[in-house]
């Protein structure tokens, strides 16, 4: 029996995706709920699994072609392995003993999960010289990690050049490679541009002392990590509450514009970047001002290990009232982050830098960070701007007043 094979239900916020990566090809046998396509669309790269045993009849949509919902990608013809022989080995009839040669070399592709076939091919690895730790004998990313480090400290005599052998590339040479831009690459670009061009927006800059929040995190993160199953306490969290905290006394902070409208939530959302494979995505904590410190902390490393082994859901990066980023992850001193449409804002964190600050008239030295909002002025104005900024800095410096709510 044929099986049609279909692009999945993309919600309204997705028009169409693209067709990434085919991992059987026609002939080849596939088993129930193996990976068979990766269709990428602007947010996440989403997972089409078999419906069944059975064998890979046909592919209608190709690699690079744009999928809308539901539609028809291939069929899949049920009924196990056996059935490949016949469109694999025309010379069954005169040779029965190997008929069944071709079905079985079908599960010698492995099985890869899309960062982890990214990383084999940036590196050079066959993924089929790898063995795969996961369910199934997929290959993760891990294991591909792994192969690229035993193939760095292989000893090089086997590989060892003669005299006469010429380097591949010349010194001097010019090279260039041109790949084409990623759903979601293209995707960030385009908001981006739409941001700058269709919003007034500007950013305000204020510095943080974290001295409190540092000795607090230092005192009761073994204590927080055992009483709350391993979530670690991080700065993160005391940035997503404050914010949140912010957010209700400055409203317009949370709002957003439709049209001629302006529509204040009642609620935080709060988006908070992470950084992936494929680039930066902002999955989103749904009434953050509801969640715990630990809440917050299990929800972010949630969404971290998922960016990393690109399973994030659509629902899970859509929405958001308000986003928090930190470019201090790598490194970054101060910089201006562009608002995500249709949020009126953003706060940028920075590097924690020991530097002297003067405290009651005697220099000290203090953790410092940068914060940056950026906000649209449309809807800010420039004093709201800066007293949400100082409030948040308030709120973190002064850790209790989080408890408190003053």
């Amino acid at each position: 029996m044929a099986i049609e094979i279909k692009a999945p239900t993309f919600p309204e916020s997705v028009a169409d995706g693209t067709v990434a990566t085919w991992h059987k090809k026609p002939g080849e046998a596939v088993k129930r709920d193996e990976l068979i396509v990766d269709i990428e669309t602007d947010k996440v790269v989403i997972e089409v699994l078999a419906e069944a045993d059975g064998v890979l009849a046909e592919i209608i949509k190709n690699e690079g072609d744009t999928v809308l919902s539901n539609e028809l990608l291939g069929k899949l013809t049920e009924g196990g392995a056996a059935a490949a022989a016949p469109a694999a080995a025309p010379a069954a009839a005169a040779a029965p003993a190997q008929a069944a040669a071709p079905a079985a070399a079908a599960g010698d592709d492995a099985i890869l999960s899309p960062a982890a076939r990214k990383l084999a091919e940036e590196n050079g690895i066959d993924p089929n010289s790898i063995a795969g730790t996961g369910k199934g004998g997929r290959v993760t990313k891990e294991d591909v990690v792994a192969a690229v480090e035993a193939k760095k400290n292989a000893p090089a005599t086997a590989a060892k050049p003669t005299a006469a052998a010429a380097p591949v590339v010349a010194a001097g040479d010019r090279i260039e490679k041109r790949v084409p831009m990623t759903r979601l690459r293209a995707k960030i670009a385009e908001r981006l541009v739409e941001a700058q061009s269709s919003m007034a927006m500007l950013t305000t800059f204020n510095e943080v002392d974290m001295t409190e929040v540092m000795a607090l995190r230092s005192k009761y993160k073994d204590l927080f990590e055992k009483s709350h199953n391993g979530v670690r306490l991080g700065f993160m969290s005391f940035f997503v509450k404050a914010a949140t905290e912010a957010l209700k006394r400055f409203p317009a902070v949370n709002a957003s514009i439709d049209g001629n409208d302006i529509v204040y939530h009642g609620y935080a959302d709060i988006g908070v970047a992470v950084s992936s494979d494929r680039g930066l995505v902002v999955p989103v904590l749904r009434n953050a001002e509801q969640m715990s410190l630990a809440e917050i902390e299990s929800g972010i490393a949630t969404f971290g290990k998922k960016a990393k082994d690109g399973k994030l859901s659509i629902e899970e990066m859509t929405g958001g009232t308000f986003t928090i980023t930190n470019g201090g992850t790598f490194g970054s001193m101060m910089s201006t982050p562009i608002v995500n449409p249709p949020q009126a804002a953003i706060l940028g964190m920075h590097n924690i830098i020991q530097r002297p600050m003067a405290i009651n008239g005697q220099v000290v030295i203090r953790p410092m960070m940068y914060l940056a909002l950026s906000y649209d002025h449309r809807l800010i104005d420039g004093k709201e701007a800066v007293t949400f900024l100082v409030t948040i800095k308030n709120l973190l410096e002064d850790p209790a007043r989080l408890l408190l709510e003053i």
